[in-house]
């Protein structure tokens, strides 16, 4: 069966944005490796959300042409 490419982005994003909320809540100051980890998953959460953005803009422009 095949899953709609849309929600296992949706899935990752979550999971990223977990990474991140229990980044922000540990204790003490966060290391350096923290920080690069930090930044580097919010770049893809970035990247993955410009990737739901396009998946949807070619939805809308086939349901266009289809409706024309």
């Amino acid at each position: 069966m095949m899953t709609d490419p849309a929600s296992d982005i949706k899935r990752e994003v979550l999971q990223l944005v977990e990474l991140q909320i229990e980044t922000l809540r540990r204790d003490g100051h966060l290391t350096d490796s923290d920080l690069e980890q930090y930044r580097a998953r919010s770049g893809e959460i970035s990247r993955l959300y410009q990737e739901l953005d396009r998946i949807g803009r070619t939805r809308f422009d086939l349901r266009s042409a289809r409706a024309s």
